[in-house]
């Protein structure tokens, strides 16, 4: 999002040659806006006259912004003198909230993703939950403005959303206390073995690409990457860019296309330092959004990588802050983004090449195996009757977990990284073997 000045102003015309036919375009174009605004003003004189409560010009004058600019779309709105305050402390200091990023699906406000490590994720909301009320108010009539003010707040103080929660019997209530949103933004990890790194990024900070660039600089044994993008909101636009250039070395990442020509932008991929020949999947599903849907739809327009998952959010539209004067604004969706093939994000989202739904992935009981561990486990607890228990300590230092380390166990309680490797290890030996 982009804050810049907004200036209205009029221009004028003349034509010589075609005159005359120039001359009744305007006059047409001119008498219809005459005939707008006329019939404007004379339901805002109306409701000043005989609205059951008495309202100021200036108040009907916003409440009629307010309903213009949320009819327009989910993200554009007008922001008054409190919002549009509330909107500079956002962009220059720290604010309390949830750590939660939610959008507009079908009119209702719903849970893109909570971020990790925070207030909301720590609470148990999930990518899809709807939120029906915030405190004591309903979001039905409200603004996805007005609801992100709502839930902001003062660190240390509770707020109470009511769910609903597709499965669940009826809607249920959570309690979150809110904070400071501090959260790191990448982690890496090993599957199994050093061949497979794996990199989660949280959301898209001024950070991900220098982390992701020292990540694989640090890792040169790595024969394969999962870039782990589920519940990711988005983020940067520079960042989406910069990651997808680690892994595509010519043609176009994405572009902005608006009504404006000015609005335009093509951004391209660089040959310089990119990773092309090393295998990739990334995983999504419903709470990855924006600049995550960008990366992984530039990755899978330029058959870069796997996409494995849920189909994502579907969020793809510009918007940007208009100043009208020092106190109040508006934000205005000006673009859309669109992928290298010339599709859209906006409302449809980026459909995986695999199919892969969360949950955990059953392992079928070898009875032998079994019989040997029970075996082992005998005689082991014999041997520490002689040897006492420095045998007992050595073992539990070997069993320590090992956090950079994601092993199999672990890999087993989530079916979608499982798949996700398990198509990895695929193309890595396809490629060890040509």
């Amino acid at each position: 999002m982009r804050i810049k000045p907004f200036y209205l102003g009029a221009a004028t015309a003349l034509a010589l040659s075609t005159g005359i036919f120039a001359k009744s375009n305007i006059e047409e174009n001119l008498s219809q806006k005459i005939e707008a605004i006329a019939k404007f003003t004379k339901v805002v004189n109306t409701i000043e006259s005989y609205y059951v409560d008495p309202l100021t010009i200036e108040e009907i004058i916003d409440k009629a912004l307010k309903g213009l600019l949320s009819n327009l779309d989910a993200h554009s709105a007008y922001l008054d003198r409190k919002q549009y305050k509330e909107l500079q402390i956002q962009t220059q200091g720290e604010f309390g909230g949830l750590g939660i990023t939610v959008g507009m699906r079908d009119g209702a406000l719903t849970v893109i993703a909570p971020l990790e490590g925070t207030p909301a994720d720590r609470a148990g909301l999930k990518p899809g939950d709807i939120i029906l009320k915030i405190n004591d108010k309903s979001t039905l009539d409200m603004t996805l403005d007005e609801a992100v003010s709502l839930m902001r707040g003062k660190p240390g103080t509770k707020i109470k959303l009511t769910i609903y929660r597709k499965g669940e019997p009826k809607p249920f209530v959570v309690e979150i206390t809110r904070a400071i949103i501090k959260v790191q933004s990448v982690y890496t990890k090993h599957i199994i073995d050093p061949k497979v790194l794996y990199i989660r990024i949280t959301n898209f900070d001024k950070k991900v690409v220098r982390e992701v660039k020292k990540a694989l600089r640090s890792n040169p044994k790595s024969e394969g990457v999962i870039i782990d993008l589920r519940n990711n909101p988005g983020g940067l636009l520079d960042q989406a860019v910069g990651l997808s250039d680690l892994f595509i070395d010519k043609g176009i990442i994405v572009s902005q296309k608006g009504r404006l020509k000015s609005e335009n932008r093509v951004y391209y991929a660089h040959k310089k330092g990119t990773y092309r020949d090393l295998p990739l999947v990334v995983l999504v599903n419903g709470g990855s959004a924006s600049a995550s849907e960008i990366v992984s739809g530039a990755l899978q327009d330029h058959h870069r990588a796997v996409i494995v998952g849920e189909k994502t959010f579907g969020k793809g539209s510009v918007q940007v802050i208009l100043p009208i004067n020092k106190s109040e604004a508006i934000k205005l969706t000006i673009a859309r983004y669109y992928l290298p093939s010339g599709r859209t994000i906006q409302a449809k989202g980026i459909t995986p090449d695999i199919i892969a739904y969360p949950g955990k992935v059953e392992k079928k009981v070898d009875e032998f195996a079994i019989k040997e561990a029970e075996l082992k486990a005998h005689l082991r607890s014999e041997l520490e009757k002689i040897d006492g228990k420095k045998k007992r300590e050595a073992e539990n230092n070997e069993s320590k977990e090992d956090k950079s380390l994601i092993d199999e166990e672990k890999l087993y309680e989530d079916a979608q990284l499982k798949e996700a490797y398990d198509i990895l290890k695929a193309i890595m030996i396809t490629k060890e073997r040509k």
